[in-house]
């Protein structure tokens, strides 16, 4: 009995989640397509590239409509049990509204997870392959393979500048590197001035061409012309490239990555800490949703279809809003980040209790 109304709940669940999450993807898009419509035609951009570039878009819409799809989904599902008395029935028959959740709950976790590596390791490919396309054929962002005007801290006490860096080349111009005996009062030790950077792939180092190096004592300056020599900084040609990425081409083994390399150049990385497990925690917002949206459908309201959809809307955009707002919160009231990041979720699963608890089981 309990087995086939599992079956009976999971299947009717699933198959109004794959409904809602095609339907709200492809208002998306349309909606998308109308505001950019006048873009793609300004830029002579075909049917074929239109085509491509939504078909790479489509994984980044789909990581922000989940949530509200599951909302949705167990909204409608468990409205319609509620309106034609299935769950009255379920109760009668000794099944609790807590045993009449399992099955949700089962999915959710199952979403919840493939949500998070599809959020983390499939969408970054597609965003990068979507600009990519922008760049080609829209002409935004060009010049991608090369970083303007860098500077970074490779360690506390070393500073690396660069007025650009081929990334397809693995070539730099203009590069100065700057070394400091200490970070209370800074003194310059020696300073390294070169016209050219190259990334020596086979040996896995950095060479300079056509250089100056200044060595600063109390006896004074002493310079040396450099035709050829190695130069030795921590970062490495891959993580230097990672650089001209935003953090949504990035995965997140990448930006746990790129964030230890900034952190260790002494840069204040709260914000990118907050966004980082914001971005871990936002996947089991589809759990979160569940354990509101069973309790708020089971019980019978006037209105319906038209309730249903205005509470996922209400706690979409409620969930939305506080998790930016937490975020700030968090960084200026100097939170612990993982703490701000899963703020929103832990508000939000205090709420899920509060109704579950008052609604009749």
């Amino acid at each position: 009995m309990i087995k086939i109304v599992n079956i009976y709940l999971i299947k009717s669940f699933i198959n109004t989640f794959l409904f809602a999450i095609v339907a709200l993807c492809l208002i998306f898009m349309i909606v998308n397509l109308m505001e950019n419509l006048d873009e793609f035609l300004d830029q002579n951009a075909g049917l074929g590239v239109i085509t491509r570039y939504y078909l790479y878009f489509f994984p980044e819409i789909i990581k922000l409509m989940t949530p509200v799809a599951v909302l949705l989904s167990t909204l409608f599902t468990v409205g319609k049990f509620s309106t034609n008395n299935e769950i009255t029935a379920m109760k009668s028959g000794g099944i609790s509204l807590y045993r009449i959740m399992i099955p949700f709950v089962f999915v959710a976790i199952l979403i919840s997870f493939g949500h998070l590596y599809f959020n983390g390791w499939l969408v970054p490919k597609a965003v990068t392959i979507k600009i990519g396309i922008e760049q080609k054929y829209l002409k935004k962002g060009m010049g991608s393979g090369q970083i303007f005007n860098i500077y970074f801290r490779d360690t506390p006490l070393t500073n690396v500048t660069m007025h650009y860096y081929d990334a397809d080349l693995k070539f730099g111009n203009s590069i100065a590197v700057e070394v400091y005996d200490n970070e209370q009062k800074p003194r310059l030790l020696r300073r390294l001035e070169a016209n050219k950077l190259k990334w020596d792939e086979k040996n896995k180092r950095w060479m300079a061409v056509q250089g100056l190096e200044r060595i600063y004592s109390p006896l004074g300056t002493m310079i040396k012309t450099i035709d050829s020599c190695e130069v030795k900084i921590n970062i490495t040609h891959s993580q230097l490239v990672e650089l001209k990425k935003s953090s949504a081409e990035m995965n997140y083994d990448q930006q746990k990555s790129y964030i230890a390399l900034v952190k260790h150049g002494g840069k204040d990385v709260r914000q990118q800490l907050i966004e980082y497990y914001g971005d871990y925690a936002f996947p089991f917002s589809n759990l979160i949703v569940v354990l509101f949206g069973v309790p708020f459908a089971s019980v019978r309201k006037k209105g319906g279809i038209a309730i249903q959809i205005g509470a996922a809307l209400v706690v979409s955009f409620l969930y939305i809003i506080f998790t930016k707002v937490g975020q700030t919160i968090g960084f200026y009231s100097n939170l612990d980040p993982i703490f701000t990041g899963w703020m929103a979720n832990i508000i939000f699963f205090l709420g899920a209790m509060v109704v579950l608890f008052k609604t009749r089981t």
